[in-house]
């Protein structure tokens, strides 16, 4: 089973779900740690290739950005809770930029 890497604020934002939600969130992610597909996900190519979110349907609409193509872990980019139809724009903007800054930690950490 791989482990799970928080990014950014992901693992607070998870935690900040109503009970429902993160009950799902945490299921789902334990999904795709034993190499299964979440129940419903849709690519998030606007982010980076590879890159998945993990929708929720709990009281609200809640998302889990993550990217799985690693050996060693499972990252989790960004979680927030939806609010409207549309994925806001700052929340893509938010997972692309914590999805660059993991991509140049990982080479950073594989150099050495």
């Amino acid at each position: 089973m791989k482990p799970l890497k928080w990014t950014g604020k992901s693992r607070e934002a998870v935690l900040e779900f109503a009970d429902l939600a993160r009950q799902r969130a945490g299921y789902q992610l334990y999904r795709v740690q034993v190499g299964l597909e979440p129940f419903d996900w849709k690519p998030m190519a606007s982010v980076g290739p590879a890159v998945r979110e993990i929708r929720i349907h709990a009281e609200s609409e809640f998302r889990v950005i993550y990217i799985a193509v690693f050996d060693e872990a499972v990252y989790v980019l960004h979680a927030f809770q939806k609010k409207t139809q549309k994925t806001p724009d700052k929340e893509l903007e938010r997972a692309t930029k914590i999805k660059r800054e993991s991509y140049e930690e990982k080479k950073i950490n594989n150099s050495k």
